[in-house]
């Protein structure tokens, strides 16, 4: 092989070695010839590639008419241990979340009012197995709640300085997290409120005071009887 063969034998080596890294997917040979000059040697090329991956942690290996890399097969223990599964976070854990980093020091009995609902069992323990909150410690008041607060992984993983970045009601409005209409209060302000009663309403007269049930006959005593009037069937013995 001349020198002029030398180097483009070694470019063509160079271009399908870096064609078959990029790819995501097996290349088949002839795929793999049309980004080599017509007439080029690709099967020595594959062929000399993989002579040189051979026992490398990457290896170049053939499957059917298909070129790719592919980690060593004796390896697989070693990356297994490196593997790590992402979580995503549900809606009910990013509200949570929302609340704890705009409202910490923040106590579940806070959150469920703020969110309207009970919490989940495991949503808390969800974000602290993420790192993304911890226990404060506890409130000084009655029962001695714990508090709830961010952590430096929460602020790392979102790209924060420090709480201060939060973004801010406008910020959320214009990135299209929070709708632009306008709110529940809003609405209401503008409804004609009723006027509510300037007098108290009359209580009845009877023994009962308060108490209405059973009053048939008006503002008399049960039954409708007026005071004095006999309660009983008359004895005429």
């Amino acid at each position: 092989m001349s020198g002029d063969d030398t180097e483009r034998f070694a470019h063509a080596r160079r271009v399908i070695e870096a064609v078959l890294f990029a790819s995501a997917e097996p290349l088949g040979r002839d795929r793999l010839a049309e980004y080599l000059p017509a007439g080029a040697p690709i099967d020595a090329v594959l062929d000399s590639l993989a002579a040189d991956y051979a026992g490398r942690g990457v290896e170049l290996v053939r499957r059917d008419d298909a070129w790719a890399f592919r980690t060593a097969p004796d390896l697989a223990p070693h990356l297994q241990a490196r593997v790590v599964e992402p979580r995503r976070l549900g809606r009910a854990a990013l509200e949570v979340l929302a609340i704890i980093a705009y409202h910490q020091p923040v106590t579940r009995a806070e959150i469920e009012e703020i969110r309207g609902v009970a919490l989940a069992r495991g949503t808390l323990d969800l974000l602290i197995e993420t790192g993304f909150v911890r226990p404060r410690g506890r409130r000084q008041a009655v029962g001695r709640p714990l508090e709830w607060a961010t952590t430096p992984h929460f602020l790392d993983h979102f790209d924060l300085a420090s709480l201060a970045d939060l973004p801010g009601l406008d910020e959320l409005k214009a990135a299209g997290l929070l709708g632009q209409g306008r709110g529940i209060a809003d609405y209401a302000a503008d409804q004609e409120q009723p006027a509510l009663p300037l007098e108290p309403r009359p209580k009845p007269s009877g023994r009962l005071g308060g108490f209405t049930a059973g009053l048939e006959g008006g503002d008399g005593e049960p039954g409708g009887r007026e005071p004095g009037e006999a309660t009983g069937d008359v004895n005429n013995d």
